[in-house]
C-alpha cells in the first residue's frame, strides 16, 4: 500500500470526502460519454467523472502515467487493462496528487463532468467470458435441493468449476431484462413446452477482469496469477431455472443463461483493494489439499477479498408506493472456495489463452445465512420469500428491479464502493 491510500486525504472534488462508493482512496475506471459527447474513458470521483483523455491533452502527466492514461483515453478500456499493474500504479499516483493538490488549474477541474449528466457505457470490448462456481454455501445448498445426500460432486473441491458463458450478451447496469422464452419440461407432463419462463432469477457475482494476456499452450504459474488481474466489477449473471433444468445435462446451462448477464459500469482495480486482501478461509477438516500448481501461500495469506455484497429488490408495488428498495440478501467475498489465481491459474493451465478484456464470473456468492439467488432464498420455490410490504416472492415477476451492490471498509482506512449493478425484468 502507498499514499493513495491514506485516510486523510482529502480532494477538492467535494463530492469526493466521505463519499460512501468512490472516494479518493478509490479511482476506478470506466467509460462515460458527457451529454452530446462520444464515450471515451473516465475515473469515478464522488459524484463526478474525470475525463482521463483530458489529462493528457492538457500535458497533466508524464511518463509511465501519461501512457497509461493515453491508452484508458479511447470508447474502451482494453489497451489500458492489457498494460499491467505498473502503468496502472503510475496512474492511480499520478490522478490522486492531482485531486488532492491544494490548488487545482482550471485547465484540470474543467475536465471533471457531473455524473448524473454522463451516460456510463460498457467499460470493457469482453472477447470472451467464463463463469465458475466457486461459491461453495451456493453450491451446497442448490446441491442438497437436487442431491440432499451428496450436495457436492466430487470434483468440486478439487478444482475451480467453470464453464465458458456468452460474452455478447453481457450488457452494463441499467440495460432491462426481457424475460427469456426457452423449453421447459416439468416432472409431470409427456414432453416439453417453449413458452416465457416462470422461474427467472438472479445471481450475486463478482466480475474479474483479466489484463496482461497470456499465450496458447503456456499456463501461468500461480504466483503470477495476481498479475493478470486487472480489476473488479459486480456481476448478475440472471437465470431462468426451469429452462435450465431441462437443459443442462449433459453439458450444462445454455438459453437459461445466455440470454443477459449485466455488469455494474465501473472497474475497480487491484490497487484499490489492496487495504481489503485478507487470508483465504482454511479449508475444512478432510477437504483434500489442492494440487501443487493451485497451492501459493502467498495467495492463500492474501489473496482473498473482504467485501460486503448486497442484494437488493424493489417491485413495481414498491416503486409506485414511494417505497425503498428492500434488502434481501447480505453476503461477503470471503466465502469463495477458490481464490482469484487459482481460477485463472486452473483457467490457463491446460493451456488456454487469456486476452486483456476477458472476463470472468466468481460463481454465486451465497454466505450460510445469506443467499445468492431466489432459488435459495425460497428453497427451490417451495417457500417464497415474504417482504415487508407484505408481497412474496418464489421468483421474479415482470416489473420487478434486482440491485447489487458492494462495499469494502476497515478500521484505519477509508470505504470504498462498487456502484450499482441494476436490472429491471419486462415482458418477454
Amino acid at each position: 500500500m502507498d499514499t493513495t491510500h491514506d485516510l486523510r486525504l482529502q480532494c477538492w472534488v467535494a463530492s469526493a470526502n466521505g463519499h460512501d462508493q468512490f472516494p479518493i482512496q478509490n479511482l476506478p475506471f470506466g467509460i462515460f460519454a458527457p451529454e452530446g459527447g462520444r464515450p471515451r474513458g473516465g475515473i469515478a470521483i464522488g459524484d463526478s467523472i474525470l475525463d482521463v483523455g483530458g489529462l493528457v491533452a492538457n500535458e497533466l502527466l508524464d511518463g509511465d502515467a501519461k501512457a497509461a492514461a493515453a491508452a484508458a483515453a479511447g470508447e474502451t478500456l482494453n489497451p489500458f487493462l492489457a498494460l499491467g499493474g505498473r502503468y496502472r500504479r503510475a496512474l492511480r499516483r499520478a490522478v490522486s496528487e492531482l485531486l488532492s493538490a491544494a490548488a487545482a488549474p482550471a485547465r484540470l477541474r474543467e475536465l471533471v463532468h457531473g455524473a448524473k449528466d454522463c451516460t456510463l457505457c460498457m467499460p470493457v470490448e469482453i472477447g470472451d467470458y467464463t463463469d465458475f462456481y466457486a461459491g461453495i454455501h451456493h453450491a451446497l445448498a442448490v446441491g442438497k435441493l437436487f442431491r440432499p445426500d451428496a450436495p457436492l460432486l466430487p470434483n468440486y473441491k478439487y478444482l475451480p468449476v467453470a464453464y465458458h458463458g456468452r460474452a455478447s450478451s453481457i450488457r452494463v447496469s441499467g440495460m432491462p431484462v426481457r424475460r427469456p422464452h426457452g423449453q421447459i419440461k416439468t416432472p409431470d407432463s409427456p414432453a416439453p413446452v417453449h413458452e416465457p419462463t416462470k422461474r427467472l432469477d438472479f445471481e450475486l457475482e463478482l466480475g474479474i477482469w483479466v489484463g496482461l494476456g497470456s499465450d496458447l499452450g503456456v499456463p501461468i504459474a500461480i504466483a503470477q496469477a495476481h498479475e493478470h488481474v486487472a480489476g473488479y466489477s459486480l456481476l448478475n449473471d440472471w437465470s431462468a431455472r426451469d429452462i435450465q433444468a431441462w437443459e443442462y445435462q449433459p453439458l450444462g446451462p445454455f438459453l437459461a443463461k445466455n440470454f443477459l448477464t449485466s455488469i455494474s459500469p465501473w472497474v475497480v482495480t487491484p490497487e484499490a483493494l489492496e487495504p481489503f486482501q485478507i487470508p483465504q478461509p482454511p479449508r475444512q477438516a478432510g477437504d483434500p489439499q489442492p494440487l501443487p500448481y493451485l497451492w501459493d501461500e502467498s495467495d492463500q495469506a492474501h489473496g482473498s477479498l473482504d467485501l460486503d455484497l448486497e442484494v437488493y429488490l424493489a417491485t413495481e408495488t414498491m416503486r409506485r408506493n414511494g417505497m425503498d428498495p428492500e434488502r434481501i440478501s447480505l453476503s461477503n467475498s470471503r466465502h469463495l472456495y477458490w481464490t482469484v489465481a487459482q481460477m485463472l491459474t486452473h483457467h490457463a493451465s491446460g493451456g488456454c489463452n487469456l486476452r486483456a478484456g476477458d472476463l470472468f464470473g466468481s460463481g454465486t456468492i451465497s454466505a450460510e445465512d445469506g443467499y445468492g439467488s431466489l432459488l435459495e432464498l425460497s428453497k427451490g420455490g417451495t417457500e417464497p420469500l415474504q417482504l415487508a410490504n407484505g408481497e412474496r416472492r418464489t421468483f421474479l415477476l415482470d416489473g420487478d428491479e434486482i440491485i447489487l451492490k458492494a462495499r469494502a471498509h476497515r478500521a484505519g482506512f477509508a470505504s470504498i464502493g462498487f456502484g450499482e449493478c441494476r436490472g429491471t425484468v419486462v415482458a418477454g
